[in-house]
Parts: C-alpha cells; sequence; structure tokens
C-alpha cells in the first residue's frame, strides 16, 4: 500500500517539474471581454530571459485594434504593434515561475513589471502586470497555440 501511495505521489510530482518553459505562441487574451486579442511569440533570448512578440492582431464584432502604439512611450512611440516586443526581460530558475519581466499595454503605452506561472500541462500562462507591488495591477491567462 506505501509503495502505491509513493508511485501516485512521485507521478504527480514529475508531471509538475516536467512542465514545458512558455516558449512558443500564446493567444493573449482580454481580462475584461476574455476574447482573444493577439497572438505573441514568446522566445528564450542569449541572456536566458524570454521575450514575447506580437504576431498578429485578433478583430472582434465592435473593436478594431489599433495598428500603432500613439501613446508608447520612447522607443516604442508610433511604431506598429505587429512585430512589437510587448514582453522583455521575464527570468526563470524552474520553468513554472517567471519574474523580473517589463510587459507594455499597446493600447494605454503603460509599462507594468511583470510575473507569471506556466500550467503544469504547459496549456496556460497566468500572467500578472503590476505597478510597485503585485497587489496594484491586472492578471491575464494567455492559452498555448497548439
Amino acid at each position: 500500500m506505501k509503495t502505491f501511495f509513493g508511485a501516485i505521489l512521485l507521478a504527480l510530482a514529475t508531471t509538475s517539474s516536467f512542465a514545458q518553459d512558455i516558449t512558443g505562441t500564446w493567444h493573449f487574451i482580454d481580462d475584461k471581454t476574455g476574447e482573444p486579442k493577439a497572438l505573441v511569440k514568446i522566445e528564450k533570448q542569449s541572456n536566458n530571459t524570454y521575450a514575447g512578440t506580437v504576431l498578429k492582431l485578433t478583430p472582434r464584432p465592435g473593436y478594431t485594434p489599433k495598428e500603432f502604439c500613439t501613446q508608447c512611450p520612447a522607443p516604442y512611440t508610433n511604431k506598429p504593434i505587429i512585430g512589437m516586443q510587448v514582453i522583455t526581460g521575464l527570468k526563470t530558475n524552474d520553468h513554472i515561475n517567471y519574474s523580473n519581466g517589463k510587459i507594455i499595454d499597446p493600447v494605454s503605452g503603460k509599462i507594468y513589471s511583470l510575473k507569471g506561472k506556466v500550467s503544469a500541462n504547459s496549456k496556460k500562462l497566468f500572467l500578472r502586470g503590476y505597478f510597485g507591488v503585485s497587489a496594484v495591477g491586472r492578471s491575464q491567462t494567455w492559452v498555448r497555440v497548439e
């Protein structure tokens, strides 16, 4: 009986410890409407941080995405949103939890600190953009594109 429970605990532990990192393409989901807003490709950089680039904007009924980052600070000012690196500097030690990144909201032009966590099955990315302390910010769940 102890062996059975030990095997179950080992299986659970190894499942979560082998979660994939966040490299890949993700649906950026609007935290207010639950609808996809864009496709973002996250790649590992040579300095072992992660960066995310907008690949495609998703129009929705009643909403036409902005093409340029008109409210953004330099060096993003008036740059096309498609191709823009919206996530920078995200780091991890365990390929589950991520921190110390920055994310820009191309609609408002605001830059937030960023942390996140990938789900055990690596299909969801839970992100938190915030000012100063994590309690002051917004959370989003992104969905991996298969």
